[in-house]
């Protein structure tokens, strides 16, 4: 086993243990790192076909907490974005959106941080902006998670509610966004190897997140969302300047 398989299993490991504590994560910290070591043609399918796993095994034990209204207003409407994002995904636009995105996130997540109970989102009425938002941002670069981590954020959901409506939501989305990468022809050889290598790692990964993910308090959780944002938005920043 090489050293570049090594820190990819690594990467993998670490994004699906935050993935399953937490709810999302995984994307917006495996992409830069894997970056670092192997194309994104390679790294962005990965990912996504590791996303749909993630999905699965959590959905499989929680699927009776998901906020089912709200998960299929943001699927159409991601749906929507989904092909304009995999267009993005051809075209030279990959600097410009990520620290875009970058900021924003870490705006969203300072005020959210000191001005927690400002903004409370009381009914589904806006999520068809932040499904379109997703869909573009996921069939793009894998980062279909901020906007509606930010939608959840806001709606105020207990920690397991919250964890399994985002798998209620990226499982879909994310099958859709894994077709998209397949008729682009971006599953190689290569990228289903590195998925069988990861898959036993995913495993081990999600139910110990599962474990961290059922003794959060609401309150602290909501300052970890918070914090988790913040530390993803500088990352793209810092990648992108």
């Amino acid at each position: 086993m090489d050293w570049v398989l090594i820190i990819i299993i690594a990467i993998i490991f670490v994004s699906a243990f935050v993935r399953s504590a937490f709810g999302f994560g995984d994307a917006l910290i495996a992409m830069p790192l894997l970056a670092l070591f192997i194309s994104l043609n390679i790294a962005t399918p990965l990912v996504g076909l590791c996303a749909i796993t993630y999905s699965i095994l959590i959905i499989y034990k929680e699927w009776r907490r998901i906020k089912y209204k709200d998960v299929v207003v943001l699927i159409i409407s991601a749906f929507i974005g989904i092909p304009i994002g995999v267009y993005f995904l051809k075209g030279n636009y990959e600097h410009v959106m990520k620290l875009t995105l970058g900021f924003f996130i870490v705006l969203f997540a300072l005020f959210n941080i000191f001005k927690p109970k400002l903004f409370h989102l009381k009914n589904d009425k806006l999520a068809f902006i932040f499904g379109i938002i997703s869909g573009i941002l996921g069939g793009a670069y894998n980062t279909n998670g901020p906007p509606v981590v930010i939608y959840s954020a806001l709606r105020r959901w207990e920690p397991q509610t919250f964890r399994a409506t985002m798998q209620g939501f990226f499982l879909p989305t994310g099958i859709a966004i894994a077709l998209s990468h397949f008729f682009s022809g971006l599953w190689t050889r290569d990228v289903l190897l590195d998925y069988a290598i990861v898959l036993p790692f995913v495993i081990l990964a999600v139910f110990l997140g599962g474990l961290l993910n059922k003794n959060m308090k609401k309150d602290r959780f909501n300052i970890y969302i918070f914090g988790l944002l913040l530390i993803i938005g500088v990352l793209l920043i810092a990648n992108n300047i």
